[in-house]
């Protein structure tokens, strides 16, 4: 969260000219989702349950919210609600990666 919060103060995102910031959100907050399943679920691989993976979305999505508010105030760059959408797509898919590999990893012997 802080390295997204360090990042969000800048006036222009640290991105190679061929990826967009969409994609810059998505990878961001799969990471963050990542953290979050991580942090609630006591590591990996762990199964990951729905209460797990709500709380993970709850937390990585409020705090795209928060985060879209913060760049409001920072010269040069704007809240958007497109932004918030990539967040949560990529918090989903960290959330999702996790599961998967949970699965994967507690699958028994056949």
């Amino acid at each position: 969260m802080a390295a997204i919060f360090i990042v969000s103060g800048w006036h222009v995102a640290p991105l190679p000219d061929q990826v967009s910031d969409k994609t810059g959100h998505i990878v961001a907050y799969a990471g963050l989702g990542i953290l979050a399943v991580r942090a609630l679920a006591g590591g990996l691989p762990r199964t990951v349950g729905v209460r797990v993976a709500l709380l993970a979305l709850a937390i990585a999505g409020g705090y795209g919210l928060t985060d879209e508010i913060h760049q409001s105030f920072v010269p040069g760059r704007s809240a958007d609600v497109q932004d918030w959408y990539a967040d949560v797509t990529g918090a989903v898919i960290g959330i999702g990666a996790c599961w998967l590999w949970g699965i994967i990893a507690f699958r028994p012997d056949v």
